[in-house]
Protein backbone atom coordinates (compact mmCIF):
# COMPACT_ATOMS: atom_id res chain seq x y z
CA UNK A 1 0.00 0.00 0.00
CA UNK A 2 1.73 3.51 -0.93
CA UNK A 3 3.00 6.00 1.98
CA UNK A 4 1.10 9.41 1.35
CA UNK A 5 2.70 12.35 2.45
CA UNK A 6 1.04 15.59 2.17
CA UNK A 7 2.97 18.71 0.72
CA UNK A 8 2.34 21.19 3.45
CA UNK A 9 3.81 24.67 1.28
CA UNK A 10 1.00 24.06 -1.06
CA UNK A 11 -2.12 21.81 0.99
CA UNK A 12 -3.77 23.03 3.80
CA UNK A 13 -3.42 26.60 3.55
CA UNK A 14 -6.33 27.43 5.05
CA UNK A 15 -4.31 27.19 8.39
CA UNK A 16 -1.40 28.31 9.76
CA UNK A 17 1.62 26.71 9.04
CA UNK A 18 1.93 24.72 12.44
CA UNK A 19 -1.43 23.29 12.57
CA UNK A 20 -1.22 21.79 8.98
CA UNK A 21 0.50 19.24 10.60
CA UNK A 22 -2.51 17.68 12.69
CA UNK A 23 -4.70 18.48 9.21
CA UNK A 24 -2.73 16.34 7.63
CA UNK A 25 -2.64 13.30 9.80
CA UNK A 26 -6.56 13.69 10.39
CA UNK A 27 -6.87 13.48 6.20
CA UNK A 28 -4.68 10.01 6.62
CA UNK A 29 -1.47 11.36 5.39
CA UNK A 30 1.68 9.58 7.71
CA UNK A 31 4.22 12.20 6.34
CA UNK A 32 4.39 15.81 5.13
CA UNK A 33 7.08 17.43 3.13
CA UNK A 34 7.67 21.08 3.32
CA UNK A 35 9.58 23.23 0.32
CA UNK A 36 11.38 25.65 2.20
CA UNK A 37 11.05 25.37 5.73
CA UNK A 38 13.05 28.35 6.60
CA UNK A 39 11.08 31.24 7.75
CA UNK A 40 9.82 29.00 11.10
CA UNK A 41 12.49 27.69 14.03
CA UNK A 42 13.05 24.23 13.04
CA UNK A 43 11.80 23.28 16.95
CA UNK A 44 8.65 24.39 16.50
CA UNK A 45 7.73 22.63 13.36
CA UNK A 46 9.47 19.59 14.19
CA UNK A 47 7.62 19.88 17.66
CA UNK A 48 4.15 20.04 15.33
CA UNK A 49 5.49 16.83 13.84
CA UNK A 50 5.90 14.93 16.56
CA UNK A 51 2.76 16.09 18.00
CA UNK A 52 0.71 14.93 15.07
CA UNK A 53 2.37 11.53 14.67
CA UNK A 54 3.39 12.26 11.21
CA UNK A 55 7.19 12.14 9.95
CA UNK A 56 8.45 15.14 7.64
CA UNK A 57 10.27 12.78 4.61
CA UNK A 58 11.31 15.78 2.38
CA UNK A 59 12.55 19.46 2.15
CA UNK A 60 14.83 21.73 -0.77
CA UNK A 61 17.79 23.33 -0.85
CA UNK A 62 17.17 26.79 0.36
CA UNK A 63 17.25 29.72 -2.85
CA UNK A 64 19.70 32.81 -2.84
CA UNK A 65 16.24 34.89 -2.70
CA UNK A 66 12.98 33.17 -1.50
CA UNK A 67 11.19 36.75 -2.03
CA UNK A 68 10.38 37.42 -5.72
CA UNK A 69 14.10 35.76 -6.87
CA UNK A 70 15.34 32.56 -8.41
CA UNK A 71 14.07 29.31 -6.81
CA UNK A 72 17.87 27.20 -6.65
CA UNK A 73 21.28 27.50 -7.89
CA UNK A 74 23.09 24.44 -7.38
CA UNK A 75 23.58 24.21 -11.06
CA UNK A 76 24.26 28.19 -11.42
CA UNK A 77 27.93 28.82 -12.59
CA UNK A 78 30.15 31.40 -10.46
CA UNK A 79 28.06 31.22 -7.14
CA UNK A 80 29.42 27.40 -5.57
CA UNK A 81 30.82 29.21 -2.40
CA UNK A 82 27.14 30.36 -2.06
CA UNK A 83 25.62 26.99 -2.38
CA UNK A 84 27.76 25.24 0.15
CA UNK A 85 27.13 28.02 2.66
CA UNK A 86 23.50 27.88 2.08
CA UNK A 87 23.72 23.66 1.70
CA UNK A 88 25.04 23.92 5.43
CA UNK A 89 21.85 25.62 6.72
CA UNK A 90 19.41 23.12 4.85
CA UNK A 91 21.69 19.90 6.81
CA UNK A 92 21.44 21.74 9.69
CA UNK A 93 17.46 22.16 10.03
CA UNK A 94 16.86 18.56 7.83
CA UNK A 95 18.81 17.38 10.85
CA UNK A 96 16.71 19.71 13.10
CA UNK A 97 13.84 17.70 11.21
CA UNK A 98 14.99 14.31 11.37
CA UNK A 99 14.17 15.03 7.55
CA UNK A 100 14.54 11.98 4.85
CA UNK A 101 15.51 14.10 1.97
CA UNK A 102 17.18 16.66 0.94
CA UNK A 103 15.98 17.86 -2.79
CA UNK A 104 18.84 19.77 -4.16
CA UNK A 105 17.45 22.49 -6.67
CA UNK A 106 19.46 23.00 -9.40
CA UNK A 107 17.63 26.37 -10.75
CA UNK A 108 18.21 28.22 -13.98
CA UNK A 109 21.47 27.71 -16.21
CA UNK A 110 22.24 26.30 -19.23
CA UNK A 111 25.14 24.93 -20.81
CA UNK A 112 28.33 22.23 -20.06
CA UNK A 113 29.19 25.25 -17.63
CA UNK A 114 26.02 24.88 -15.68
CA UNK A 115 26.28 20.62 -16.16
CA UNK A 116 29.97 21.00 -14.28
CA UNK A 117 29.02 23.10 -11.73
CA UNK A 118 25.67 20.93 -10.83
CA UNK A 119 28.05 17.65 -10.60
CA UNK A 120 30.73 19.40 -8.90
CA UNK A 121 28.39 20.75 -6.50
CA UNK A 122 26.40 17.39 -5.88
CA UNK A 123 29.47 15.62 -5.41
CA UNK A 124 30.75 18.15 -2.60
CA UNK A 125 27.52 17.87 -1.14
CA UNK A 126 27.28 13.77 -0.93
CA UNK A 127 30.27 13.88 0.43
CA UNK A 128 29.64 16.42 3.16
CA UNK A 129 26.31 14.90 4.52
CA UNK A 130 27.14 10.92 3.64
CA UNK A 131 24.14 9.92 5.74
CA UNK A 132 21.50 12.34 4.03
CA UNK A 133 19.62 10.98 0.77
CA UNK A 134 19.90 13.98 -1.63
CA UNK A 135 17.42 13.95 -4.59
CA UNK A 136 17.41 15.73 -7.94
CA UNK A 137 13.85 16.53 -10.06
CA UNK A 138 13.78 17.13 -13.43
CA UNK A 139 10.98 19.84 -13.96
CA UNK A 140 8.99 20.53 -17.14
CA UNK A 141 10.54 23.93 -18.89
CA UNK A 142 7.05 24.97 -19.94
CA UNK A 143 6.17 25.89 -16.26
CA UNK A 144 9.77 26.57 -15.62
CA UNK A 145 11.76 28.32 -18.00
CA UNK A 146 15.34 27.72 -18.28
CA UNK A 147 15.48 25.40 -15.70
CA UNK A 148 18.94 23.32 -16.03
CA UNK A 149 17.41 19.99 -15.58
CA UNK A 150 14.31 19.60 -17.63
CA UNK A 151 14.68 15.98 -18.68
CA UNK A 152 15.34 12.64 -17.50
CA UNK A 153 18.30 11.67 -19.60
CA UNK A 154 20.43 14.14 -17.74
CA UNK A 155 19.39 12.93 -14.36
CA UNK A 156 20.54 9.76 -14.88
CA UNK A 157 23.74 10.75 -16.77
CA UNK A 158 24.48 13.07 -13.46
CA UNK A 159 23.80 10.77 -10.87
CA UNK A 160 26.13 8.00 -12.73
CA UNK A 161 28.70 10.57 -13.28
CA UNK A 162 28.42 11.99 -9.27
CA UNK A 163 28.01 8.17 -8.35
CA UNK A 164 27.63 8.64 -4.79
CA UNK A 165 25.66 6.16 -2.91
CA UNK A 166 23.37 8.71 -1.14
CA UNK A 167 21.90 11.35 -4.62
CA UNK A 168 19.23 9.76 -6.36
CA UNK A 169 16.20 11.23 -8.21
CA UNK A 170 13.16 12.47 -7.54
CA UNK A 171 10.38 11.86 -9.75
CA UNK A 172 7.29 14.15 -9.94
CA UNK A 173 4.78 12.10 -12.23
CA UNK A 174 2.98 15.29 -13.36
CA UNK A 175 6.31 17.04 -14.82
CA UNK A 176 7.38 13.52 -16.22
CA UNK A 177 3.66 13.43 -18.09
CA UNK A 178 4.24 17.03 -19.40
CA UNK A 179 8.14 16.09 -20.49
CA UNK A 180 7.82 13.43 -22.01
CA UNK A 181 3.92 12.73 -22.54
CA UNK A 182 3.66 9.42 -20.65
CA UNK A 183 4.23 9.25 -17.08
CA UNK A 184 4.57 5.67 -17.40
CA UNK A 185 7.03 4.80 -19.77
CA UNK A 186 8.89 7.91 -18.27
CA UNK A 187 9.18 6.04 -14.74
CA UNK A 188 9.80 2.46 -16.24
CA UNK A 189 12.85 3.81 -17.38
CA UNK A 190 14.29 5.53 -14.51
CA UNK A 191 12.32 3.29 -11.79
CA UNK A 192 15.83 1.72 -9.83
CA UNK A 193 17.03 5.74 -9.51
CA UNK A 194 13.98 7.05 -7.39
CA UNK A 195 14.02 7.79 -4.04
CA UNK A 196 11.25 10.03 -3.73
CA UNK A 197 7.78 10.41 -5.83
CA UNK A 198 5.35 13.53 -5.46
CA UNK A 199 2.21 13.67 -7.70
CA UNK A 200 -0.45 16.09 -8.74
CA UNK A 201 -3.17 15.84 -11.63
CA UNK A 202 -2.55 16.51 -15.02
CA UNK A 203 -3.59 19.30 -16.70
CA UNK A 204 -4.01 21.56 -13.65
CA UNK A 205 -1.58 20.51 -10.97
CA UNK A 206 -4.69 19.70 -9.13
CA UNK A 207 -5.78 16.62 -6.94
CA UNK A 208 -4.22 13.57 -8.48
CA UNK A 209 -7.91 12.23 -9.44
CA UNK A 210 -8.91 11.69 -13.03
CA UNK A 211 -7.05 13.77 -16.24
CA UNK A 212 -4.39 12.16 -18.53
CA UNK A 213 -2.63 10.25 -15.24
CA UNK A 214 -4.00 6.99 -14.25
CA UNK A 215 -3.24 7.59 -10.52
CA UNK A 216 -4.66 4.62 -9.43
CA UNK A 217 -3.10 2.37 -11.94
CA UNK A 218 0.47 3.69 -10.97
CA UNK A 219 -0.32 3.03 -7.36
CA UNK A 220 -0.84 -0.69 -8.12
CA UNK A 221 2.48 -0.65 -10.34
CA UNK A 222 4.23 0.80 -7.43
CA UNK A 223 2.84 -2.04 -5.35
CA UNK A 224 3.54 -4.38 -7.59
CA UNK A 225 7.29 -3.38 -7.83
CA UNK A 226 7.63 -3.16 -4.32
CA UNK A 227 8.42 0.68 -4.07
CA UNK A 228 8.86 1.55 -0.44
CA UNK A 229 9.57 5.31 -0.37
CA UNK A 230 7.13 8.53 0.36
CA UNK A 231 4.18 9.52 -2.42
CA UNK A 232 4.18 13.01 -1.88
CA UNK A 233 0.60 14.99 -2.86
CA UNK A 234 2.26 18.23 -4.21
CA UNK A 235 -0.73 19.72 -5.89
CA UNK A 236 -3.24 22.90 -5.72
CA UNK A 237 -6.35 21.82 -4.45
CA UNK A 238 -9.03 23.00 -6.82
CA UNK A 239 -10.92 23.99 -3.88
CA UNK A 240 -9.77 24.20 -0.14
CA UNK A 241 -8.07 21.18 0.73
CA UNK A 242 -10.59 19.19 2.84
CA UNK A 243 -13.02 19.13 -0.37
CA UNK A 244 -10.41 17.31 -2.55
CA UNK A 245 -9.12 14.71 -0.23
CA UNK A 246 -11.20 11.46 -1.23
CA UNK A 247 -8.79 9.98 -3.60
CA UNK A 248 -6.25 9.45 -0.69
CA UNK A 249 -9.60 7.19 0.92
CA UNK A 250 -9.84 5.44 -2.36
CA UNK A 251 -6.46 4.55 -3.10
CA UNK A 252 -5.51 3.46 0.74
CA UNK A 253 -8.87 1.45 0.89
Amino acid sequence: MPRFAANLTMLFTELPMLSRFAAAADAGFTGVEILYPYDLPARDLYRAAVSAGVEIVLINTPPPNWTGGPRGFAAVPGVQDRFRRDFERSLRVAEALRVRHIHVVAGRAEGEAARQVFAENLSWAAERAPHTSLTIEPRNVVENPGYFLHDFATAQQIIAEVGAPNLGLQFDAYHAQIISGDMRASWMRVASLVRHIQIAGHPGRHEPDGGSIDYPAFFRLLDEQGYRGWISAEYTPARQTFHGLDWIRRATA
